[in-house]
């Protein structure tokens, strides 16, 4: 890497993530399970397949509208297995506490994650915890891991869109990273924004047991639907071209990104996916997820092309069109 030091970018899940990624963990570990770059690895075992995945959650604040850091990492590696193809069913968390931390609020993060992997149907089945002297971590962090069987037949990746493929977004986004943005900095909106971290994986269930034809499953966390699209076109080496005109966004969400000067496609989401399917089935697949809790505003926000192989496009609302890059720089770091 050109840089000597780590920076905070190298955590943004854009460009410079991908580069320390490529550049200096991927040569080291290399293997056919993890080249794939998808939200977990997909490995075989005697009567079939497993999904495995893990992730760290840092969050600031760690209470924010519509959850808090303990939901938020039982959801977040949840929907990374399901994204797989998987069901989850088991979750393992280690925990990384300040010495001074306050007993009642780590009850209320615990209780959270029961809740969480309760609701979602998952168990949380071994763990760790570590406390550190006071002012070497900020509060509390957590990594979970999860293990998730793969139905027979199911094969999604970020590497399977093909050229006619709908593009289907679960509903709104940038609600995430926006509501931890404003807790963070002590905004105050006459709106009810708040994060939508949700477990995915009964949506999932209901896609992959359709009987549709399903190429690509992606939940857009870190570096938003941007960036979360050009992994998929760089991944699959096709073009994507998107509608502004159809992406959802919360008038309240809109209005805070043009007041601070950020782009909704480039924010956080922890309770979204999106889905890549022939156009056969775009319509019944649309269907399925907008019967679920989570998925009512469910809409097909663009298509897979064969032309610009590994680039994304936005047709803009007046006509023109733009490209849509990886996200540059960190935006919003500590997000989940």
């Amino acid at each position: 890497m050109a840089e000597e030091k780590i920076l905070l970018d190298h955590g943004s899940g854009g460009k410079v993530s991908h580069s320390m990624f490529a550049e200096l963990i991927l040569p080291l570990f290399e293997n056919p399970e993890l080249s794939k770059q998808d939200d977990g690895a997909i490995f075989d075992v005697d009567k079939g397949k497993l999904a495995f995945s893990t992730d760290s959650y840092v969050v600031d604040p760690i209470f924010f509208p519509g959850g808090n850091i303990g939901d938020l990492a039982v959801n977040g590696t949840i929907n990374d297995v399901s994204m797989c193809g998987a069901v989850p069913k088991f979750i393992s968390v280690g925990l990384i506490i300040e010495e001074g931390f306050p007993v009642k609020d780590l009850k209320l993060i615990l209780e959270t994650m029961a809740g969480a992997a309760g609701k979602a149907g998952v168990k949380i089945v071994t763990g760790d915890t570590k406390v550190v002297p006071r002012g070497k971590a900020d509060k509390i962090f957590i990594n979970t891991s999860g293990i998730g069987v793969i139905p027979k037949g199911v094969d999604v990746s970020g590497g399977n869109a093909e050229p006619g493929d709908k593009i289907i977004i679960s509903g709104t986004i940038a609600d995430h990273g926006i509501t931890v943005l404003s807790s963070r900095e002590g905004l105050r909106f006459d709106s009810d924004i708040q994060s939508d971290s949700a477990p995915l994986n009964r949506m999932v269930s209901s896609i992959t047991s359709s009987g549709c034809d399903i190429h690509v499953l992606r939940d857009p966390t870190r570096g938003g639907l941007g960036t979360t699209l050009n992994e998929i076109a760089s991944q699959s080496r096709v073009g994507i071209k998107i509608d502004e005109l159809s992406l959802p966004v919360r008038g309240a969400v809109q209005g805070v990104c043009e007041l601070l000067g950020f782009d909704p496609l480039y924010i956080a989401n922890e309770g979204k996916l999106i889905a890549f399917v022939p156009e056969k089935d775009a319509g019944k697949v649309l269907e399925i997820i907008r019967q679920d809790e989570f998925g009512k505003d469910a809409v097909i926000i663009g298509e897979v092309t064969n032309e610009d192989p590994g680039k994304v496009f936005l047709q803009t609302a007046i006509g023109g069109t733009r490209i849509i890059d990886m996200l540059t720089g960190e935006q919003l770091p500590r997000i989940c």
